[in-house]
């Protein structure tokens, strides 16, 4: 049994403790809302006062946040993870955030003796908690193979990448596809609805043809019912799309899909669901 540490308790915090205490793994974690520190804490982890307190208690520590600066602050604040980590301890940063925070932080936290791994989680949280998804991993290959029977006790799939960076990139490319699928779904089922098709049928028949896709699994039903229950909220996910395109703009790959996907999704934001999974899209093309 391995103490693993994480910071940020939210949707996919929750899901990875969940998963990690299903193997039999302590899990001791930090979060600032005093509720998700409650769920750990039903699930039979061990709260702790900081990020530092977290390192200090744990092997390894995930960090899985809402924001770029959250990362920052959680990892090299006065009170991080880097303040209580021990000289050699793994840091597995499993935020989506930006590939050149990412580099950045790898170079850090390697100044201060630390090993850092690129984690990022390709998944909704709901198909974490089922063990459904994949973990892209960059940095050191020797660490990735020390780490990675304990990343595959989260999701069986934990692939090594490349460089601290890459694996992020990577994560970017996978949610560019998210946001493009899961408007695909809602585009294809308006047209359906507006056509006088029943919907719930609609969706059944795609899912065994040529334009099946797993946002039309995960996302369909929840557009069906019209019911949005987040796994994704919009309004972190408005965060990923704006990582995408900087990124892109950085390498210079155009993007015109994405453009008019980032439009949608920012009118539904706007209109007030910024709450709801960002299968809420389809309220934007149904206002049409």
């Amino acid at each position: 049994m391995t103490t693993i540490g994480i910071v940020g308790l939210g949707l996919l915090g929750t899901a990875v403790a969940t998963r990690l205490r299903g193997a039999g793994h302590a899990v001791v974690g930090y979060d600032i809302v005093p509720a998700c520190v409650d769920r750990l804490i039903a699930l039979g982890g061990t709260p702790a006062k900081s990020a530092a307190d977290v390192a200090r208690e744990s092997e390894i520590v995930c960090t899985l946040l809402p924001s770029l600066a959250a990362v920052e602050e959680a990892i090299l604040g006065a009170d991080g993870v880097a303040a209580g980590a021990r000289p050699g301890q793994t840091l597995c940063q499993m935020s989506t955030i930006s590939p050149t925070l990412t580099e950045r932080l790898a170079r850090e936290t390697a100044a201060r003796g630390l090993t850092f791994l690129d984690c990022p989680i390709s998944g909704t949280s709901g198909m974490v908690a089922r063990g459904d998804g994949v973990i892209f991993v960059g940095g050191e290959r020797a660490a990735y193979v020390r780490w990675r029977p304990l990343l595959e006790s989260i999701l069986p799939g934990a692939v090594h990448i490349g460089a601290a960076g890459q694996a992020m990139l990577l994560k970017l490319v996978a949610n560019l596809l998210v946001a493009l699928n899961s408007a695909s779904v809602a585009e294809a089922l308006t047209m359906a609805r507006r056509g006088g098709l029943d919907p719930q049928m609609v969706l059944d028949v795609l899912k065994t043809g040529a334009g099946s896709s797993r946002m039309l699994d995960v996302r369909g039903p929840m557009m069906v019912r019209g019911e949005f229950p987040a796994q994704m909220k919009l309004d972190l996910f408005m965060k990923d799309l704006h990582l995408i395109q900087e990124a892109a703009g950085t390498i210079g790959a155009r993007l015109p899909l994405t453009d008019v996907a980032e439009r949608l999704y920012a009118a539904a934001q706007v209109a007030g669901y910024g709450g709801d999974d960002l299968a809420v899209v389809v309220t934007e093309l149904e206002r049409g």
